[in-house]
């Protein structure tokens, strides 16, 4: 969750409130959500380099990216276009679904665009937090 919080923080924290950035800091520093992964209401996918942890990308209930960042400095190296490629392929294969969402912040709507997600909604802020709701279908 280093990964997350300092890329957050990076890129994101510039176009949210203090609510949204106090938010999401408690998301992902919660007890709760380390025993969700545990109990497996979420994956998580990693992109190494070597022995660092460069991109991470997780699901919830199969098929909705709840988080995905990608180091800084291995931007525009197409890490997240493979953990987006991995996770497709995944998700039909042994999970059986047929679509990907994700919420994404206004810093990564271009990414998901350039990847084939479309818009499900116009951007909403729920508790602080900026996003749009957005699918890839996959089948």
């Amino acid at each position: 969750m280093k990964l997350a919080w300092n890329t957050f923080t990076r890129f994101d924290a510039p176009d949210y409130s203090r609510e949204g950035i106090t938010n999401f800091h408690k998301f992902v520093n919660d007890e709760t959500l380390r025993k969700m992964f545990i109990a497996g209401h979420y994956q998580l996918f990693v992109a190494m380099d070597g022995d660092e942890c460069v991109g991470m990308l997780s699901i919830r209930e199969k098929s909705h990216i709840s988080l995905l960042f990608v180091h800084e400095n291995y931007h525009k190296h197409g890490i997240g276009s493979a953990l987006i490629k991995y996770v497709s392929r995944y998700g039909i294969e042994e999970e059986g679904i047929n679509r990907l969402t994700v919420n994404a912040s206004p810093y990564a709507v271009g990414f998901y665009h350039k990847r084939g997600f479309k818009d499900l909604g116009p951007e909403t802020v729920a508790d602080g937090i900026r996003f749009t709701p957005m699918e890839l279908k996959l089948r």
